[in-house]
């Protein structure tokens, strides 16, 4: 689709008045797959609304698709996205809605003002890379990373539409025999065999750098077949990138897929690049974890204005609008968030009813009949010691018919309406539930220093869903987001399971939503995770646990627990001690440097430890290699953990390894496992 330039043209005869809950205003862009109208919310804020074309939407494949991409849009947020606010993918003409992202787009930008220099294309690098790694965390392959597809925004680049994304586990609807993408952005292997993952989105992104710091394609222009020719078989053409800049950008133009940096490889490459220039330009030390912040710190791309845009009404008191799924490019202080955070008054974080809504009076009905009042079925387990140390069943409804719960097929996010109707705990049952998730959720937060962030737990019985709501702050780090969201996530979903296999005709809550606020006077929160104790809370592989780059990332944050540090540091020195005098030495490798090579630490919320080795010298090459190593730290450091668990309190009990090999991508997981005696 085109895309305005940041200017609103006026509506046409026939334009919808009103598309869902926003009021059109005038469009944005048209193109082949529909039109992009500009609309206004409730309150005021400016949205883009992508509507798909009737003809389009008459072909069952294409309407399946369009729904797929919906879903897997819901599941993507991070810095630098425009992230989805809601859709209908039902509706005679289906759409979708997206914050509007005001500026130009790469190729306007270059048409107007010529290449980007300095801080603003390393930010452009940087931010444009992180949302390629968060697009690929979530499990999904952009598949048209194009100049077309990034707008240039007053805080740093916004990379858009996922009008033809797809999950990498192969479950989208797709055309057979059709090439998606745009010629001089498409990867080598995707013109030879058809495949298109993420390999191939840093193909195109490293095309995209390299065109947004000179202002030429780094295959030239020209016939299809003949860019082709040359995406195939030619070297880029990198001249006039920065030294630093270009080495990252040619390892992402590899032709050998296997030979590209992952898309976390090259966020990380880029943000230490972004830090290195700040660090000149300032003169000062970067903290690695304000790096986000830098984009917007050093991007100096201006945004024209939009003075075709109406002036937004008056904010009303209660607004219906759809859900914010993701989190915004994150500047400012995070210190002056953290004060924010903590209580003032010294009241309990939980009576603070996020929301303007009633409360229902504790023991009256709801939807799914009486639960709370006198007479009403106990459901709560005992809340005694630590509730991560607590068994949570997989799968609580397992043979039970007529459940309370009876949103178990429903995988759709809570929307903002359903998070401003909820309130806080309507019965004594609801309030032991908050009361455990709040402790457990301070448990978690507390093991790396985190515990400020108090969470609020609301209900809405209609919705069948509980609200772990954060905040108020507009300044608080994605990792520091993303941890409230895993902590919520946990806490709630294994809360939920429990109640659910105790009492499963009587508790109608299956579902949770984790919700962040950036004011106290916010009515349209970050919706930062969602999911269903049904489904099971931990990770889980043919119904093993299975470790994963979100518990790595936690455990690689300093811990804060005494014991936990206590921990680590000598079993982190016998795995070292023991490998040395026995399986490297045995097998003639050279042995691991204990000052810099192996490091454990520990992730609260799917309670394992981590192992990691920095394997810059690929010691640890070969599958037998591997299996030995993994076997030495599962036979080494299970004993220590079950010791320390059955000592109390202690939560972990499982052990993940992972290798980073100094290229700069994410960890290579060669084995997790469940300690048993």
């Amino acid at each position: 689709m085109t895309h305005s330039g940041g200017r609103v043209r006026p509506a046409l005869p026939g334009d919808p008045a009103l598309i869902g809950p926003y009021r059109i205003v005038g469009r944005l862009g048209t193109g082949g797959m529909g039109v992009v109208h500009a609309g206004l919310g409730t309150d005021g804020r400016r949205v883009a609304v992508k509507v798909i074309h009737a003809a389009h939407a008459q072909d069952p494949e294409f309407r399946a698709r369009f729904r797929r991409e919906v879903q897997l849009s819901a599941r993507v947020h991070g810095p630098c996205l425009v992230p989805l606010l809601a859709a209908d993918p039902d509706a005679a003409e289906p759409w979708l809605a997206t914050p509007y992202a005001p500026g130009p787009t790469l190729n306007e930008h270059l048409a107007a003002s010529g290449p980007l220099t300095g801080g603003s294309l390393y930010a452009f690098a940087s931010g444009t890379a992180q949302a390629l790694a968060a697009i690929h965390r979530a499990g999904v392959v952009h598949r048209d990373m194009k100049p077309q597809n990034v707008i240039l925004g007053p805080g740093g680049p916004c990379v858009l539409d996922f009008g033809i994304a797809h999950a990498q586990d192969g479950t989208s609807v797709t055309r057979t025999g059709v090439m998606t993408g745009t010629p001089g952005w498409i990867s080598p292997e995707h013109y030879r065999m058809g495949t298109a993952g993420p390999a191939g989105d840093v193909f195109a992104w490293g095309a995209l750098v390299a065109y947004a710091a000179t202002g030429r394609l780094p295959f030239g222009t020209g016939a299809p077949d003949v860019v082709a020719f040359r995406v195939l078989s030619a070297a880029p053409d990198l001249t006039g990138l920065p030294v630093e800049l270009r080495v990252v950008v040619d390892r992402a133009l590899a032709k050998d897929p296997d030979e590209r940096l992952s898309g976390a490889g090259a966020a990380e490459a880029c943000s230490l690049l972004l830090a290195s220039q700040s660090t000149r330009s300032l003169g000062a030390t970067v903290e690695p974890t304000l790096v986000d912040g830098l984009v917007g710190v050093e991007w100096e791309v201006p945004t024209p204005e939009d003075p075709d845009w109406p002036a937004p009404p008056a904010r009303p008191r209660a607004s219906t609008i759809g859900v914010v799924i993701g989190a915004a490019v994150v500047a400012g202080s995070l210190v002056g968030g953290v004060l924010a955070l903590r209580p003032s008054d010294g009241t309990d974080a939980s009576a603070k009813n996020p929301v303007a809504a009633p409360v229902r009076a504790p023991g009256t009905a709801g939807p799914t009949g009486p639960k709370g009042g006198a007479g009403a079925p106990t459901v709560t387990p005992e809340l005694v010691g630590d509730p991560r140390r607590a068994a949570v069943p997989v799968d609580p409804l397992a043979g039970v018919t007529n459940t309370a719960y009876t949103r178990s097929e429903d995988g759709v996010a809570p929307t903002t309406a359903e998070w401003q109707a909820s309130t806080t705990a309507p019965g004594p049952e609801e309030r032991k539930a908050a009361e455990a998730m709040r402790k457990h959720v301070g448990l978690i937060l507390g093991t790396k220093d985190m515990d400020f962030m108090e969470p609020v737990v609301t209900f809405n019985e209609r919705a069948q869903t509980v609200m772990i709501t954060g905040g108020p702050v507009s300044t608080l780090s994605d990792l520091h987001k993303a941890q409230f969201a895993r902590a919520g996530r946990m806490a709630a979903c294994a809360a939920l399971a429990r109640h659910l296999e105790s009492a499963p005709t009587a508790w109608p809550y299956g579902r949770f939503a984790v919700a962040w606020k950036g004011d106290e006077q916010t009515r349209q929160p970050d919706l930062l995770d969602f999911g269903q104790a049904t489904d099971g809370c931990f990770n889980q592989t043919a119904g093993s646990w299975e470790g994963g780059w979100e518990g790595i990332t936690a455990a690689r944050m300093p811990s804060t627990a005494k014991d936990e540090v206590t921990v680590a540091d000598r079993v982190v020195k016998k795995v070292q001690d023991t490998w040395d005098q026995s399986s490297s030495i045995a097998a003639g490798l050279p042995s691991l440097d204990l000052r810099n090579d192996i490091q454990l630490g520990f992730d609260p919320v799917e309670h394992a430890a981590y192992v990691w080795v920095w394997d810059t010298h690929r010691t640890i090459a070969s599958r037998v290699d591997r299996a030995r190593f993994r076997a030495h730290v599962r036979e080494t450091v299970c004993p220590e953990l079950l010791a320390r668990y059955r000592a109390g309190p202690w939560p972990y009990d499982r052990v993940s390894v992972g290798l980073y090999q100094g290229d700069g991508g994410p960890p290579e997981f060669i084995g997790s496992d469940t300690c048993t005696p």
